[in-house]
């Protein structure tokens, strides 16, 4: 079957062409005749299985080949990532058409938005915040609005955006075509089904006897050390046929530490999280979906935006609350059809919320099994190759390098022994310092470092200060326990300060 065959019209047809978009899903089969018609729909099917599409194309169609600006259609999402992903999915199926679509969110700035819904853009996809808030400045008008849709519903709610949903319903006009998307069915979303839309039929793609979880992605459940975790990862990452990684933290403090991690053991690693602003979050799925970034890491908040195909495995650093969240979260891999993978890692203190999760999805694992870095089974059930170790070869260790390098002013860590530290470590001190480059390489470390302290400048300054009270100290600790002499002392003295001494 052809999206042709579901009469829709040839020049969407030919704009998913050229992404090689060609048969639908389950999903869309079932919901386009009938959403073309103007029939209310309850969506429901498992995350990744072509839903934007199942509305996205009849909605584009209804509006016609060149609908008049202003806008005619709402897409309400719960996140800024996923209001930009369903917008690219809409703007490649309106290529061939003058229809134009914005995106409403926060965390970036309303000039380009409202510039675009000046323009006349006829279709709206936004959260509900930034939606209510410009509608209430009257720079958003959806007196005009006949077609509403709601996707990942169930999420909105989690998230506490009734009241705003609500609020949205009351803003656009009382007839209209309605479709409610959602990958579990709440019974707060049958409310809203039941007070918003008018005789919805409930379609639900998926086959009864599949199961919770999809049959396309491998499940892998381990008892894992916090402080061995990172490690585990980055022999992970190292899997035969691994692509695209997408891997979820707890807290936004989590993830900031993790992706610093693993670039400093060779990985192309970009982080979504709270903590970083609306720009920043953007270029980071960007670069994901481009390629150019092959590792993800991000909170839950983000999870629904990540709607990349060719993702082959998802690392749940710590274990989700629900099983709702492990479903979202593992949904971000083996879509389209294709196979994924599903690595979960248990803490100790967090079996409790493992057994929820195992008797709600029944995976039949009540006692994960106990993994580290090490355990063969790591190596054989990931299909990592021997030997794998968690650093790809050539990375360069920051703290290895830091503590190479010292700081101006400081002495590398060999505050009580500079005498032990090789002529190596000494003339990276002078470089690095700013100092003149000295051929004898054999001058003990008080003098390199006196040459470091003799510069011009206000932190020479400081240098000096600090490599004197240095030096006197170890001279009067010399003296105390009776040692050679005044010999060692005087070639210790740093050189360029001693009026200072």
């Amino acid at each position: 079957m052809t999206f042709a065959d579901l009469t829709i019209e040839q020049d969407i047809v030919d704009a998913l062409a050229t992404k090689g978009i060609t048969e639908p899903f389950p999903i869309q089969q079932q919901t386009i005749p009938l959403a073309l018609t103007g029939q209310d729909i309850i969506g429901q099917a498992k995350t990744g299985t072509g839903k934007t599409f199942g509305f996205g194309l009849p909605l584009i169609q209804r509006l016609g080949a060149a609908p008049e600006p202003g806008v005619k259609a709402l897409v309400v999402v719960p996140t800024r990532e996923l209001a930009v992903q369903v917008t690219e999915d809409l703007e490649l199926a309106t290529s061939n058409r003058p229809t134009t679509i914005v995106s409403i969110y926060g965390g970036k700035a309303y000039e380009g938005q409202i510039e675009q819904l000046k323009a006349g853009a006829q279709i709206v996809v936004g959260t509900p915040g930034r939606l209510i808030d410009l509608q209430r400045q009257r720079l958003l008008d959806l007196s005009k609005v006949q077609e509403v849709v709601l996707d990942e519903a169930d999420r909105m709610l989690d998230l506490g955006f009734l009241s705003d949903i609500e609020r949205i319903f009351q803003a656009v006009p009382a007839v209209r075509h309605t479709m409610l998307f959602s990958a579990t069915m709440p019974a707060p979303i049958v409310a809203l089904a039941r007070r918003f839309m008018t005789r919805p039929v409930h379609i639900r793609a998926t086959d009864p006897d599949e199961g919770l979880t999809q049959a396309n992605i491998k499940h892998v459940i381990y008892r894992a050390h916090s402080l061995d975790k990172d490690e585990v990862i980055a022999r992970i990452l190292q899997a035969e046929g691994r692509g695209k990684t997408v891997i979820f933290t707890r807290t936004k403090r989590a993830a900031a530490k993790l992706v610093e991690e693993l670039k400093d053991r060779g990985f192309n690693a970009a982080a979504v999280h709270g903590d970083l602003n609306q720009e920043q979050r953007e270029r980071a799925m960007a670069a994901f979906k481009a390629g150019k970034r092959d590792v993800l890491i991000a909170t839950d908040v983000a999870a629904r935006g990540i709607d990349v195909d060719d993702v082959t495995h998802v690392i749940n650093h710590t274990i989700p609350d629900d099983p709702d969240t492990y479903l979202h979260r593992a949904g971000r891999t083996g879509r389209a059809g294709k196979t994924g993978i599903a690595v979960t890692f248990v803490d100790w203190d967090d079996l409790h919320k493992w057994t929820l999760i195992d008797k709600a999805l029944e995976f039949g694992i009540p006692e994960p099994v106990e993994t580290y870095s090490s355990s063969p089974h790591l190596f054989t059930d990931l299909d990592i190759p021997a030997g794998t170790k968690g650093r790809l070869p050539g990375a360069s260790s920051h703290a290895a390098e830091a503590g190479a390098a010292p700081k101006r002013g400081e002495r590398g860590g060999d505050r009580q022994g500079g005498e032990r530290s090789g002529s190596r470590s000494r003339s990276r001190t002078r470089t690095r310092s700013g100092g003149p480059q000295q051929s004898d390489t054999s001058a003990p470390a008080e003098q390199t470092t006196g040459t470091d302290a003799a510069q011009p400048s206000a932190e020479g300054a400081t240098d000096a200060a600090s490599t004197d009270g240095a030096a006197k100290r170890r001279r009067r600790r010399r003296r105390r326990s009776g040692g050679s002499g005044s010999a060692e002392a005087t070639a210790s003295a740093p050189q360029g300060t001693g009026e200072g001494e």
